[in-house]
């Protein structure tokens, strides 16, 4: 028996072969907040029958079935291939780092086809007894990663589902030994791709990908459920840095409406040789959207800058994750 609150939850992920075919959950996720819901369609029928006041329960269709919902966690040293490869969209297999236990995944910006998850959901009865919640077909369309002083790396994850069921197993949930990255290991570096260089004064930093797809391909043949999600719209890549005034180089860039390359990166324990716990997220190209160095009383000068991430033309945005993964 689990313990009967969110204590006893549980969250499990796998890849799957086919949109929206389950598939057993392999890795489970540490979350903190969970918002994913079945959402149905229906029709009532309104047929006239002399002398009935009320609707016939007998006549309510469900026409459609979809799912959606946010996933909230911490970003550890293990275990976010998975979610990382369903939001970037590259297909990854995880590169050893010289001959130790270190492996590299890259995840650089491509479209999303064929990248789908089930996601098993755990939830309990007040008894300890857990229902099961399977979201079939989810698809990331927008991540948002953000982290300031005192806290942890954290990501939102929203998802949009063919279909929830509860007839498959429920797994049995199971976690590595990790941690999660945290302010102590940030670092906020801007400059020429390739060469950025550390900013100071930087408090906050948050990076959103939104992947804007068409989810509402529900066809006739179909029993009531979408076909997998396509790209309809460009990416769009938006952030914001909280910053103490100490240098206007960013101010500058808001100013000219230059272009900088941006890396967000968290750099953790040693793993071997080398190569240490990593987390890095880059954007070749950003501009600066708003940055206004306000006055608004005695206290230090702390600007928020908004910024917008966009293509340099030759190099694609990317997510770098360096852990003791051998798989995703």
């Amino acid at each position: 028996m689990a313990i009967g609150s969110g204590l006893g939850a549980q969250l499990g992920i796998a890849p799957e072969v086919t949109y929206g075919t389950f598939v057993a959950p392999t890795k489970f996720i540490e979350f903190t907040k969970e918002g994913l819901q079945l959402k149905k369609t229906t029709a009532q029928s309104a047929g006239i029958a002399a002398g009935r006041l009320l609707a016939l329960s007998s006549r309510r269709v469900v026409t459609q079935r979809e799912g959606s919902g946010t996933v909230e966690l911490e970003v550890t040293n293990k275990g976010m291939g998975l979610l990382l490869q369903a939001l970037m969209g590259t297909t990854v297999t995880p590169v050893q780092q010289g001959a130790g236990p270190a492996y590299l995944q890259t995840h650089t910006l491509a479209d999303t086809a064929g990248k789908s998850l089930t996601i098993q959901k755990g939830v309990p009865l007040t008894t300890g007894t857990v229902t099961k919640k399977n979201f079939l077909g989810c698809k990331i369309t927008s991540a948002e990663f953000s982290c300031e002083a005192t806290g942890m790396l954290t990501a939102s994850y929203e998802f949009d589902a063919k279909d929830c069921e509860e007839t498959s197993t429920l797994a049995t949930a199971s976690y590595p030994s990790m941690s999660p990255f945290n302010f102590s290991q940030m670092a906020v570096k801007t400059g020429t791709f390739g060469t950025e260089t550390a900013r100071d004064g930087i408090r906050k930093a948050s990076i959103k990908f939104e992947r804007p797809q068409a989810t509402d391909r529900f066809y006739a043949g179909q029993a009531g459920l979408k076909k997998e999600p396509i790209s309809n719209d460009q990416v769009k890549i938006t952030g914001s840095l909280d910053v103490d005034y100490v240098d206007t180089v960013l101010d500058d860039l808001h100013t000219t409406d230059g272009a900088t390359s941006l890396v967000l990166e968290f750099v953790g324990p040693l793993i071997a040789a080398t190569f240490f716990e990593t987390f890095r997220i880059t954007l070749p190209a950003i501009r600066i959207d708003d940055a206004p160095p306000t006055v608004e009383g005695f206290d230090v000068i702390k600007p928020t800058i908004n910024f917008t991430g966009l293509y340099d033309g030759t190099n694609q945005p990317k997510i770098e994750y360096i852990s003791t993964d051998i798989t995703l």
